[in-house]
């Protein structure tokens, strides 16, 4: 007996999901031909338009606007631009190791900044400022080895989730900018991430999840030194800031890494912390492209913008692409 006829909203509805899943599917990495639509998760518009001329300007041999295969470098930001940042998941990771040294040692619920991170007290942290930051940060990484914090990173990705999208973590790169990171690798382009999260977090989930290699990830880190202990000799973490890359510390990052500008750089609206890394990616010769990740979709992802405005107040000045996720994207995440 075949089954009953669909209604027309009825397939409607499983032909759009069929839609939306092969855009998901779609292998990574692959050559796009003429024909075939390189950003299928974005909507057309001007900020679709950009990125196509751009690229189409840049692979031109002959052209005015030709770039090398070796200067096509591409910096991207990764809180709020290739994933959420509400919350910040390497936060979501502290607050979780932090939640087991407290159960080992009582006394941290009662003493700064510790009591503020495990009491979700936002407002110290605005006024205690980067030192109570680094200080959880050194707590909760300082004075392991290299491969104990990575195991420690790599078991809370197998389990955590996120606390609004009820997702796992690894499963929220933003899709239209997983494809924007493929058609740049397509057209000869270096894809880096520059991000004030700590490298090492990063470089755990950035193949997997971008296809980014742990090489092409620049972020803060702690001093580490070769040391001999417990029997074997390896790298460990010091309870000592090495380098902030945020703000003005990401030019200074990618040149320590990179040691060229990148000719395209994505940040996002966040406390102005991309602006420098974007000023000093249009500050090269010749052609480049600043794109701005606008998180304006409290439906399928957040709404929120900065208080001072600094970041859409530079790509009103600079004449930055700026991207609403609302309008732009198709989809945000994979189904």
């Amino acid at each position: 007996m075949s089954p009953p006829p669909l209604s027309a909203r009825t397939a409607a509805i499983h032909l759009l999901f069929a839609l939306t899943l092969a855009l998901c599917i779609a292998p990574a990495t692959q050559a796009h031909p003429p024909t075939t639509d390189p950003l299928p998760s974005w909507n057309e518009g001007p900020t679709k338009q950009a990125i196509l001329s751009f690229m189409a300007r840049v692979t031109k041999e002959g052209g005015p606007g030709f770039v090398p295969v070796e200067d096509r470098i591409a910096v991207f930001d990764n809180d709020g631009t290739l994933w959420p940042e509400k919350p910040v998941i390497q936060g979501a990771f502290l607050l979780d190791r932090l939640k087991t040294l407290a159960a080992k040692d009582p006394s941290l619920k009662q003493r700064q900044p510790y009591k503020a991170a495990l009491e979700g007290d936002v407002a110290y942290f605005m006024e205690a400022g980067e030192k109570a930051v680094m200080e959880l940060i050194a707590a909760t990484q300082a004075n392991q080895s290299d491969e104990q914090y990575e195991a420690e990173v790599r078991a809370f990705f197998k389990s955590a989730r996120h606390p609004k999208l009820d997702r796992p973590y690894t499963e929220l790169a933003y899709k239209p900018m997983t494809e924007l990171l493929d058609y740049l690798r397509a057209n000869g382009f270096q894809t880096w991430i520059s991000s004030g999260g700590d490298i090492d977090f990063m470089r755990v989930i950035a193949q997997k999840m971008y296809g980014i290699p742990p090489d092409q990830v620049i972020g803060t880190h702690l001093k580490k030194k070769f040391l001999a202990k417990n029997n074997s000799q390896g790298l460990w973490i010091e309870p000592e800031l090495d380098a902030l890359n945020d703000k003005e510390g990401k030019p200074v990052g990618i040149d320590l890494h990179i040691g060229k500008r990148p000719v395209f750089a994505a940040g996002n609206v966040r406390s102005g912390g991309d602006v420098a890394m974007l000023e000093y990616s249009q500050g090269q010769k010749g052609p480049s492209f600043q794109l701005i990740i606008n998180h304006d979709d409290a439906q399928r992802e957040f709404a929120y913008q900065e208080k001072d405005n600094a970041t859409l107040t530079a790509a009103r000045a600079n004449r930055w692409n700026v991207v609403s996720m609302k309008r732009d994207w198709k989809i945000i995440f994979c189904p």
